[in-house]
């Protein structure tokens, strides 16, 4: 398994410089926002060696590298789009907005920005994409904790509007329970409608 290194955040660093590191979760749900999170280290910064793609980690040691990264960076922000929007402009467009918004909310401005295999062409911003930068990157590692953690406790709390849905558990990916959900009681406001043509039932 490839160990997410600081070899991106150093080059620029080394010109006295800003590295932000940026990823999205939930692109492939059928319920819910897709969630970007942007993160800043500076040079000083101390790295944690168990920070990986999120979703190479389990809830418990995400949960206890959240607090890590977020008392060690520099600056983070996060930024959303709901379900109805992404049935409106369509995910990529959606993602891409998100990661907008979670640059948008840092406090900072970064100097060059690191992004998980997407381009950002509005951002007038210095940036790399780097493809699997999840795996590779320790600034979009560190993103794609943040934002997952996020994500999963907003979802969870749909929970105590829909119960009958069971979001705590599938955290609005596609899984049959998820399926069977929606063919017994429908659509929710929470759902992508453009993901969920196909279901049996609609």
């Amino acid at each position: 398994m490839d160990t997410p290194h600081l070899d991106f955040e150093k080059e620029i660093w080394a010109n006295n410089l800003l590295a932000c590191g940026i990823d999205e979760v939930g692109r492939g749900c059928i319920a819910g926002p897709v969630v970007a999170a942007a993160v800043i280290f500076d040079s000083s910064h101390q790295p944690h060696d168990k920070i990986r793609d999120s979703k190479m980690l389990s809830p418990k040691k995400r949960e206890e590298l959240f607090d890590f990264i977020v008392s060690g960076a520099k600056d983070y922000g996060i930024g959303l789009v709901p379900a109805s929007e992404i049935d409106e402009i369509g995910i990529v467009p959606a993602t891409k907005k998100a990661m907008r918004y979670a640059i948008e909310m840092l406090g900072t401005v970064p100097s060059n920005l690191l992004i998980d295999a997407v381009v950002l062409s509005e951002i007038k911003i210095p940036q790399k994409s780097i493809i699997k930068g999840d795996t590779v990157c320790y600034s979009i590692a560190a993103a794609s904790i943040i934002a997952k953690v996020f994500r999963d406790h907003l979802v969870i709390g749909f929970d105590n509007i829909y119960p009958e849905y069971g979001f705590s558990g599938h955290k609005g990916y596609g899984a049959a329970s998820h399926y069977a959900a929606i063919e017994k009681y429908g659509l929710i406001d929470e759902h992508r409608k453009t993901f969920c043509r196909n279901i049996k039932g609609l």
